[in-house]
């Protein structure tokens, strides 16, 4: 954890090309077989979607195409950017008109849900080819792309929650910036510390557990891991554990006060605006890919630390939540064998290790994300990043959405957010959210 330098410039995409086309491997001698390639002797066109539009992710992506495209001469990939907001509707209508893309980038918890609906393609009789696939990718992430024992996508990346911490404000107040806070009780002490009242009113707030992180991140944190489903597919919502996490999210609310929190809220923005960069919060729970907002817009001489998520106990575990992304090809693709050559391309090492290069994305192949820990194009700073996420990934839960309750989510955050407004306790929240689930859950067997 040392001083930011602007040496992330140099991270801007250089050559790589050599490297690249070895991703390809036997494939481009041997082709892709009759599927993957016209009568005629043409390349097959494939249509890639995603939502990376501008930045260092869209030159990433483009340059590994071209390179893609021009490591081979049976497939062209076409890529399409499609908005965020926009990408998976028009994926859905595009399957209905019998016109999807050929590859898209999609949600990694709601694999079993496109599936089970027919909205992707059964890839498992080409990863049955493969030698050991599973192997390149981190367990927890493979796991996501199964149904019914069949797999129905790739990883492609994926993500870790974190504490950004700004260490000039702990040597301020005489915290030590080699030392983040290891449990919640010390994250509250180290807050308390950091705040900065004037009257009635607050200039820094050390820190407050709902920016940038939901309810269920925290209780899955304080209950070993475990979210509002265990891993046999239990309701698991009214716990001691997690009732004890949303009494601690309401202290914090009632400490601050909801005009504090909500005036707050109202102040933050992007870039030097950002309250973490603006010095109006000292510590902030956040995506790990949070480094590059930082990157862009933070001063040269912004001296922070990342550490895992607290304890809720100590020996309890730093239990984190993550998402991510997957490739699919979508239900009536034309061409799914060169889908997924492509497929298996953006997957390979050294182009996982590209795209994490310059995203600082958690890429979903182990190695990739190994060799970014000491990649000499990275500074030292960037070199930490990834050892945190590396490291962290092994306290960290993915949570696919069950096929049973699709919806649970808005039964569990309505309750929570009734709380919040103090019609109801923890317990009165989490019991009637425990019901509504399970109710749920009974109606889809």
């Amino acid at each position: 954890m040392v001083k930011r330098k602007k040496s992330w410039l140099s991270l801007t995409i250089t050559a790589g090309t050599a490297l690249l086309l070895a991703a390809c491997g036997g494939e481009n001698e041997e082709g892709t077989g009759s599927e993957g390639t016209g009568d005629d002797g043409d390349k097959v066109s494939i249509e890639f979607w995603s939502f990376w539009g501008s930045g260092l992710r869209r030159d990433a992506i483009e340059e590994i195409i071209e390179d893609f495209n021009t490591s081979q001469d049976e497939i062209e990939v076409e890529y399409v950017y499609q908005p965020w907001g926009d990408i998976w509707t028009k994926s859905l209508a595009s399957i209905a008109a019998g016109d999807p893309p050929d590859v898209i980038v999609q949600d990694i918890n709601s694999v079993q849900q496109r599936a089970e609906a027919q909205q992707s393609t059964n890839l498992q009789e080409y990863i049955s080819q493969e030698d050991d696939m599973e192997s390149l990718f981190y367990p927890h992430l493979w796991e996501t792309v199964f149904y019914e024992e069949n797999a129905y996508a790739l990883p492609f990346n994926t993500d870790t929650q974190v504490l950004f911490y700004n260490k000039d404000a702990f040597e301020e107040v005489g915290l030590d910036p080699e030392t983040p806070p290891a449990t919640w009780e010390e994250l509250e002490e180290y807050a308390r510390a950091l705040d900065v009242q004037n009257g009635d009113s607050w200039e820094r707030i050390g820190f407050y557990p709902l920016w940038n992180l939901g309810s269920d991140v925290w209780a899955l944190n304080a209950d070993n891991g475990v979210s509002w489903f265990d891993e046999e597919g239990n309701v698991t919502i009214n716990t001691p554990e997690k009732v004890d996490a949303l009494e601690w999210i309401l202290e914090w609310q009632d400490y601050y006060g909801a005009n504090t929190i909500n005036s707050y809220e109202a102040e933050f923005g992007s870039g030097v605006a950002d309250p973490f960069i603006s010095g109006l919060v000292s510590i902030r729970a956040q995506n790990i890919n949070y480094y590059t907002n930082l990157l862009e817009n933070a001063p040269e001489d912004f001296n922070f630390g990342v550490a895992p998520l607290p304890e809720y106990e100590e020996g309890s575990g730093n239990w984190s939540w993550g998402g991510g992304f997957v490739l699919e090809v979508p239900y009536g693709a034309e061409n799914p064998e060169a889908s997924y050559e492509f497929m298996k391309y953006l997957t390979s090492t050294e182009v996982q290790e590209k795209f994490g290069l310059n995203s600082f994305d958690i890429m979903a192949n182990q190695e990739a994300n190994t060799n970014l820990i000491s990649h000499p194009d990275l500074d030292e700073e960037g070199q930490m990043i990834y050892e945190m996420a590396d490291r962290n990934l092994e306290s960290t839960v993915i949570t696919p959405v069950p096929l049973t309750a699709p919806d649970f989510s808005s039964l569990v955050n309505g309750e929570i957010d009734n709380m919040m407004l103090g019609n109801q306790s923890p317990e009165e929240a989490l019991e009637a959210a425990q019901a509504s689930v399970e109710n749920l859950v009974e109606q889809n067997e």
